[in-house]
């Protein structure tokens, strides 16, 4: 298998039987039809051609650009390492190194500061969920702490302060005013508004340090910076005897992030949490032959050329060949295509599928992983090296910070300058980004994020992160799978044109194999009061057996021709209708005598498919009236893709297109402009990872749910067409969310210019602005 030619599309290994350039029909024509990409493939593609070793991270508590540039530079850090990729939307970070990865000392350089990392191989996803539980837990602990000291503090404000402020605003006496008057107060404001900022707003003052060690802005800055310009104010004027004393804007400043924070937190692990039924097809242990007989050991313990055994119903565990007999296997879960295949001695097994009649006794391959695990390492190449942008609120901190500390500055020399004094210069340079700052954003941004991210969910559309809004908006074509995506993926009987009291004897028969067909037979056609199942054998191609008083045989054309069983040409004709309708015939056939030897004649056909879903049209007319060119893919042969080439919406179907074929053209697809690609299966998880944005369906694998950047829980194909207008509807709101946060500064900036700013007018103007981002983030949805 290692010595076969590569396909030119998609550099999989070339069939022996093919003369061909290429792996499949299927590749074949997706390289003739479309342009081939000429940009630079993606890092995952380059690392491999540079010989370098990729290890992969699993890291909680990521949630924005920052992280994702403070722990690359992290990972850099380290001897051996020569790049780095993260992606906070994926919370993942991938590692090239030179030579074996030091992986142990990555793990610890890469925990700390909130950050918790696990090689990702060896994260389950009960572990993951403990880890993210932890990271949430201590979030959740912060933000309560933040509450109960910050109503402890605000209770004299609202009681004393901010009426004393109104009395002096209509021309009152300060009851406050004068020496001594708040000096009993003065101890128990400093330690009360620490413990917020170091407790409560320790994400907020991790951001700010990360941002000043990469020189890099953010909003974690700009809150750090207005806490503590208020906390220093406050405290000088204090000390002076003023009531300027600003202390409950640094508390208010620091809570309502950390609060928006834990809430987009929650509103992602909710989420999260509507996919956690989802399986991936990984085998972990495998049963090995040896002298004495078997045992079982792990997967990673075997050799090439080891003989495995994997009895009916079980997955292979990794890619070989069979050894010996014969088995049917279904190999959707890999290769797309939805009926089994029957393997013979010496032909290729691939690791997850499923051994669906016989046993098998696998020769175990050279490369010792299984084609899930190789998908599974292309998945997460794919997730570090694409995806991660930087938010919009970040980019404007970039740009306002060093305004604000240069103006700052200025206020301070010109304080200076005017005669003001050294306590003139410190109340006009804390005043700036007191009043300056757009704290706020630090609000808005998670607020709007989490907000959009729950009414997502409630519509039944899984989204981890708001920047999938955001590229949602740019897609221009969407490419779809066929298997489980546009079709239910399920085997059903379709159609019958056999006597109902023959069916329910191919029933009974169909009752004892592992075939999905027969599972599809025994549900539609099964009948408690069927006749006894009197003898039964299972052949290669179906079955056969005495049930009551006659002999019944269920399989294809080959099982009759096989068993010297006549097939009638009107049955014959049948059958070629429903294979060219891209569904599976199966015969059911008759004798008179119940005998060994005797032999009958094909009644009639049973047609057995995965049937499409009942919205696909809709579906494909809502993208379509959105100007969005649309694609299917599918592992199966042209005939099954027939139904969906006849829609007037669908461009291009490729059919007989492997995994790593269809992560190809999405790639090439790519080159025209952004692409979407909706898939459920392991298999479609490349090319759900390699497109612009990934969206599978709630009825997939978790390896498909894990590449993809939203999910479909409620396995509703029309949720793809409501996840645009959700997007749209998301983009208006954070608009109104990010003008929303600058209210403050509308605000309190002509306050502080005219000399009137106070603590009544700034925690004014804070209820006003995060009210109106809180009122707009959770207005109701119009989007159906």
């Amino acid at each position: 298998m290692s010595g076969s030619p590569a396909c030119e599309l998609c550099d999989s290994p070339i069939p022996e039987h093919r003369e061909s350039q290429f792996c499949s029909d299927g590749c074949r024509s997706v390289a003739g039809t479309l342009p081939a990409d000429d940009a630079p493939e993606a890092a995952a593609e380059a690392v491999a051609e540079a010989g370098t070793t990729s290890v992969f991270f699993a890291v909680e508590g990521m949630h924005s650009a920052t992280c994702e540039a403070y722990l690359e530079a992290v990972a850099r850090g380290i001897d051996g390492v020569v790049d780095a990729d993260a992606s906070y939307v994926t919370e993942s970070v991938r590692v090239d190194c030179d030579g074996d990865p030091p992986t142990e000392r990555l793990t610890e350089a890469l925990s700390g500061l909130g950050y918790d990392a696990t090689p990702r191989e060896e994260r389950t996803p009960e572990e993951r969920e403990s880890a993210e539980g932890v990271v949430e837990g201590a979030l959740g602990y912060r933000y309560a702490a933040g509450v109960v000291f910050a109503s402890f503090l605000l209770i004299p404000y609202t009681v004393v302060f901010y009426p004393s402020h109104l009395a002096s605003l209509l021309g009152g006496t300060d009851p406050l005013a004068g020496e001594g008057n708040i000096a009993m107060v003065l101890p128990v404001f400093l330690v009360l508004t620490l413990v917020v900022i170091f407790v409560t707003g320790a994400p907020v003052l991790r951001d700010a340090y990360i941002a000043l060690k990469l020189r890099t802005p953010n909003t974690g800055l700009l809150v750090t910076l207005t806490a503590f310009a208020a906390y220093f104010y406050a405290t000088a004027a204090f000390v002076a005897g003023g009531t300027h004393a600003y202390y409950d804007l640094a508390v208010v400043s620091v809570a309502t992030v950390t609060g928006a924070t834990f809430y987009e937190s929650l509103a992602k692990r909710k989420a999260a949490s509507a996919l956690t039924d989802l399986t991936v097809s990984r085998v972990e242990e495998a049963t090995r032959e040896t002298a004495a007989g078997t045992e079982t050991v792990p997967v990673s313990e075997l050799a090439p050329g080891e003989r495995v055994l994997v009895p009916e119903g079980e997955r292979v565990p990794v890619d070989g060949t069979l050894a010996e007999g014969e088995c049917t296997v279904a190999e959707a879960v890999v290769t797309g295509e939805s009926t089994p295949v029957r393997k013979h001695a010496g032909d290729e097994l691939i690791g997850g599928a499923v051994v669906t009649a016989g046993a098998a006794v696998v020769s175990v391959g050279e490369d010792v992983r299984s084609s899930v695990d190789r998908l599974a390492s292309s998945v997460w190449g794919f997730q570090s090296a694409t995806h991660g942008g930087q938010r919009r609120a970040n980019r404007i901190a970039e740009r306002v910070t060093p305004a604000l500390l240069a103006l700052s500055l200025l206020a301070g020399v010109g304080a200076l300058a005017l005669g003001r004094g050294a306590a003139g210069a410190v109340v006009a340079t804390l005043t700036v980004p007191l009043a300056a700052s757009p704290w706020a954003l630090g609000f808005s941004t998670p607020l709007s994020a989490g907000s959009s991210v729950e009414r997502a969910l409630d519509r039944g559309v899984a989204v981890f992160d708001e920047t999938v809004f955001e590229r949602l908006r740019g897609v221009e074509t969407v490419v779809f799978d066929k298997t489980g995506t546009l079709t239910t993926g399920r085997m059903e009987a379709l159609g019958a044109d056999v006597p109902d009291d023959l069916l329910a004897a191919a029933a009974e028969l169909e009752r004892r194999a592992a075939h999905p067909a027969a599972t599809a037979i025994v549900d539609a056609f099964g009948d408690a009061d069927a006749p006894t199942v009197e003898s039964f054998t299972s052949h290669a191609t179906g079955v056969e057996g005495v049930v009551g008083d006659r002999r019944v045989l269920v399989g294809n054309l080959d099982l009759f021709a096989e068993q010297g069983w006549g097939v009638p040409d009107a049955v014959r004709e049948r059958a070629g209708d429903v294979r060219d309708a891209g569904h599976l015939p199966v015969l059911v056939g008759s004798a008179a005598d119940a005998g060994e030897e005797s032999t009958g004649d094909a009644v009639g056909v049973v047609a057995v498919g995965d049937e499409s879903r009942a919205d696909w049209e809709r579906t494909l007319d809502r993208l379509g009236a959105r100007g969005l060119d649309v694609v299917v893919l599918t592992g199966d042969d042209e005939s099954a893709a027939a139904e969906f080439a006849a829609s007037p919406h669908v461009d291009h179907v490729f059919a007989e297109v492997p995994p790593a074929g269809k992560a190809a053209a999405v790639r090439r697809l790519r080159a025209s402009g952004p692409v979407a690609m909706v898939g459920d299966g392991t298999n479609d998880a490349p090319a759900l990872a390699a497109a612009d944005l990934g969206i599978s369906l709630g009825s997939g694998t978790a390896l498909a749910a894990e590449a993809s950047d939203l999910a479909v829980v409620d396995d509703d194909l029309g949720g793809v067409a409501a996840a645009f207008d959700l997007s749209a509807e998301s983009y208006q709101r954070r608009r109104w969310n990010d003008g929303g946060a600058l209210l403050f500064n509308v605000f309190a900036i002509p306050l502080a210019l005219s000399g009137l700013l106070n603590p009544l007018f700034t925690m004014a103007a804070a209820v006003v602005c995060c009210g109106f981002v809180a009122a707009n983030a959770f207005r109701a949805s119009r989007v159906a």
